[in-house]
């Protein structure tokens, strides 16, 4: 490969990591100099609650309901970050792939955490918002995950809490209080 066809084989894969909402860096590019340069988000997602928040500052400016993964596939539990953030996502499975559109069990944008095979995504069946109805990721109607994907972005910290702590009760049940 000449160094022009790699020069330009490299600049595709920028372009579509950036597309993605995958942070992209040069080898020669410094690392940010703090982590105050750019504003801290966390993504809370409360289980039994069925309910998401998204935190900037210790301020909450985003809350959702949320399906939540079914009793035989539950979502798993812990802290992860954001991982790629695509718009109008393909959904596939062994045997079957599902362009972008109505029928897409993923909805209008996917956001991928750092737990291969999870994400926050939309959903074909808004009815099942506020359910334990997924295969363990977590759901948010079209309208709702289309504000969230401009919330947040790769690299963000997404917290699955599994049980309800006296922080999470405050969270959510002041979480009427906060501006939406």
């Amino acid at each position: 490969m000449s160094a022009n066809q790699a020069g330009w084989t490299m600049a595709a894969v920028v372009v579509a990591a950036a597309l993605a909402g995958v942070p992209v860096r040069a080898a020669n590019d410094a690392a940010p100099a703090t982590a105050a340069a750019t504003p801290v988000r966390r993504v809370i997602v409360s289980l039994p609650d069925r309910k998401l928040a998204v935190v900037a500052h210790d301020r909450i400016v985003a809350l959702f309901d949320v399906a939540v993964g079914a009793p035989s596939t539950p979502s798993p539990i812990g802290t992860f970050t954001i991982v790629n953030r695509i718009p109008h996502p393909t959904y596939y499975r062994p045997g079957k792939v599902i362009p972008p559109g109505a029928a897409n069990p993923l909805g209008t944008r996917w956001l991928g955490l750092s737990r291969k095979g999870y994400g926050i995504h939309g959903t074909d069946e808004p009815r099942s918002i506020g359910q334990a109805q997924s295969h363990g990721c977590i759901r948010l109607r079209n309208a709702d995950v289309e504000r969230l994907f401009e919330h947040v972005r790769a690299g963000d910290i997404v917290e699955l809490h599994g049980e309800r702590t006296e922080e999470l009760a405050r969270l959510f049940d002041d979480a009427w209080l906060s501006p939406n």
